[in-house]
């Protein structure tokens, strides 16, 4: 494992504390002191489980930051860190887009399906279970969250699925839907697993 550090503009990465320390004290940072005591909350740093960055404060609003990487250079780190920083704009933008569908005013049927996992008790032991159980319906509604509701309000209303059944968030990948239209479909074929 080696150390990413950043001040300003200034940045390396180090594969040991003395090495780090050897780069902080390059810098002449004023009012900053990389004494002892500095430099064994610095290896407690390294030497710990946490994978969090970590800041240290020079003054107020000065910081300078070290990261533990396993990058042996800086090219290597920036490459990794922009795929991360994409791929999680890709996942907000995919979280946003679903929010804002479920949210969008459209009057009419939506082909909503819901997989929840639903509570079974074995007859033969009395013994309870969860089951993973896929629910699909043609739903009139305001809206795709509208449908979301008013599919969970119906379940949880059926004397057959137990109140201890557990329904998944409508932001999550575990409930889809598509708007079919004001005019309720004639082929539309309902299907529950």
């Amino acid at each position: 494992m080696n150390l990413y550090l950043r001040y300003f503009n200034d940045e390396v990465i180090v594969s040991n504390v003395d090495e780090a320390v050897g780069f902080l004290k390059s810098l002449n940072i004023e009012d900053f002191d990389v004494n002892d005591d500095f430099v064994k909350e610095l290896t407690d740093y390294v030497d710990s489980d946490s994978n969090f960055p970590k800041r240290y404060k020079v003054k107020t609003h000065y910081y300078f930051i070290v990261i533990k990487t396993n990058a042996s250079n800086l090219d290597e780190f920036k490459r990794h860190n922009l795929k991360s920083l994409i791929e999680s704009d890709n996942t907000q933008q995919k979280n946003l887009s679903k929010s804002h569908a479920l949210t969008d005013e459209h009057n009419g049927w939506y082909d909503s399906q819901l997989q929840f996992k639903r509570v079974v008790c074995d007859p033969v032991t009395g013994k309870s279970s969860y089951r993973d159980t896929t629910f699909r319906a043609l739903v009139k509604a305001r809206s795709a969250m509208h449908s979301y509701e008013r599919i969970v309000d119906y379940l949880r209303s059926r004397s057959d699925i137990d109140s201890r059944s557990q329904f998944p968030a409508a932001k999550g990948k575990n409930f889809t839907f598509s708007y079919v239209g004001e005019n309720k479909p004639e082929d539309f074929s309902l299907a529950e697993k």
